[in-house]
């Protein structure tokens, strides 16, 4: 076998449309993503005047976030416990379609309402709230990225809930009722020294998604929610006086006032309180990663081309007879082609994307981005699976080369089964459930490799492929074009053996 791999990498090396095919599939991945980058630039605006975009707040994990809603507090500490009850909640959501210029009553389903220990007003800093919310029932959050479910159920003047959060030194712990007095958990979490502890509101925008060319469009728009509490209760080592009122993220307008407030008001032991924002993790804001690797759907057209021609000219000419005479067993050259080839691409897609990433992430930044470059660790394996990607479509192209034995059919069979199904998911217009089956069960599920932000089942976003996001993880989707790329292998390699006889 050593033979032949030895055999096989001469072959590589020394035919110059093979090595300068390996080159170009690197350099298109490197080339296109760069030119990206250097071409998008990202605009903020605050009125009417275009400003720098603000780099967004990061979370206690360093991943970006949403913190903005209304908070009425006082400091908390040591141990302590908040008790209150919710008794309505209600909202209303700007310029819903298709009427873009009325305000409707009506609450987005994650709305919520309840009370929170935070560490400080800062934008970002640690949390644990117990909040009840308008479709999903009762839920313990905290940290941004972390959510429990409790009772399901919306808040309503007949059945209201009863929220409590006891802090024990770091551990908190949120219970839930209906009658105030027999309580259920639903669960803990951590959040040590001083905090800020009261109710809070808050509502996410209304989004609404169009299937489309290019991906689609996803409108955002305001939304508000108000809700009720009574009964509020605290103990603890909290000081005397009033409770302080903050507005956490607000954005104030150009002229001075605040874009959005909330607000608050009390009323012989009732209080209203009306927020909007979120906080959560940023999700769906559009392709990230995605975008620097652009290239990699025109490299990997080059992968195919190299692939198909380093069986089809042997095939074609009779030399993998030639070969079989010092090496008997087609099927075995096959296995060593594959060797050579898949390691060809996979060192070519790895150094690309190893190298391309990080640069243009930097460029993306000076022009005006500000999402958080990715960790050491995560470009690492980006660019591995990356790599594994090129190497597993090369393999594919080479079964199905030996298959048909033509160069022309066999690429755009290859073609057609990984570019097409991918750029019909991105650009195409599909409808999202056609998106994401195709996604799925084609090879092109292995373009998952792409996702480099988790998508949150507590956080309603555009979680769609032109956003960077797919229905497999990656190593799922790598697991589906592996699975073709072996069949198509072994069929190969049963047709060369037959040919044998």
């Amino acid at each position: 076998m050593s033979r032949l791999l030895h055999a096989e990498l001469t072959k590589f090396r020394t035919v110059r449309g093979l090595v300068l095919g390996t080159v170009a599939t690197a350099a298109l991945i490197v080339g296109l993503g760069l030119f990206v980058a250097a071409n998008s630039v990202s605009v903020c605006s605050k009125g009417t005047v275009d400003v720098e975009c603000p780099t967004p707040p990061a979370g206690p994990g360093g991943e970006s976030v949403r913190d903005k809603f209304y908070f009425v507090h006082k400091p908390l500490p040591g141990d302590g416990t908040i008790t209150v009850r919710v008794t309505s909640m209600t909202g209303i959501i700007t310029y819903p379609p298709p009427n873009h210029d009325t305000i409707v009553p009506g609450l987005v389903p994650w709305a919520k309402a309840g009370i929170i220990a935070k560490r400080g007003t800062t934008e970002g800093s640690g949390y644990v709230a117990l909040m009840t919310t308008a479709e999903h029932g009762v839920r313990l959050q905290h940290d941004f990225v972390h959510d429990v479910a409790g009772l399901p159920g919306a808040v309503s003047t007949g059945a209201p809930r009863w929220l409590r959060l006891t802090r024990v030194g770091g551990t908190l712990t949120g219970e839930e009722s209906a009658d105030g007095v027999t309580w259920t958990r639903v669960g803990t979490a951590t959040l040590t020294g001083p905090v800020e502890i009261g109710l809070f509101v808050t509502s996410p925008s209304d989004l609404t998604v169009h299937n489309g060319v290019g991906g689609g469009t996803a409108q955002a728009r305001l939304s508000t929610t108000t809700a009720t509490f009574d009964n509020l209760g605290l103990t603890g080592a909290v000081p005397g006086g009033g409770w302080l009122r903050d507005d956490v993220g607000a954005d104030p307008e150009p002229d001075g006032p605040v874009h959005h407030p909330g607000s608050a008001e009390e009323s012989a032991g009732v209080w209203t309180v009306s927020g909007n924002g979120d906080i959560a993790p940023l999700a769906g804001e559009g392709p990230g990663t995605q975008m620097t690797l652009l290239g990699l759907v025109i490299g990997l057209i080059v992968v195919i081309v190299v692939a198909v021609q380093f069986i089809t000219a042997e095939l074609r000419l009779g030399l993998v007879g030639v070969t079989a005479l010092t090496a008997p067993g087609r099927a075995r050259i096959l296995l060593a082609k594959a060797a050579v080839l898949g390691a060809a691409m996979f060192a070519a897609g790895t150094a690309a994307a190893a190298f391309v990433v990080p640069v243009a992430e930097r460029v993306l930044h000076a022009n005006g981005s500000r999402r958080p470059f990715l960790p050491v660790p995560d470009v690492v394996t980006l660019s591995l699976t990356v790599g594994l990607l090129t190497a597993g479509v090369a393999l594919l192209a080479l079964g199905l080369g030996a298959l048909v034995r033509r160069s022309l059919p066999a690429a755009g069979l290859a073609v057609a089964v990984v570019v097409l199904p991918y750029l019909a998911a991105v650009v195409g217009g599909l409808p999202a459930g056609a998106s994401q089956w195709l996604l799925r069960v084609t090879p092109a599920a292995a373009f998952a490799v792409q996702q480099t932000e988790p998508a949150y089942a507590h956080v309603i976003a555009n979680y769609v492929p032109m956003a960077g996001y797919f229905p497999l993880p990656a190593w799922g989707g790598l697991a589906v074009l592996a699975g073709y790329a072996t069949l198509t292998l072994v069929l190969a390699g049963v047709r060369l053996r037959r040919a044998d006889l």
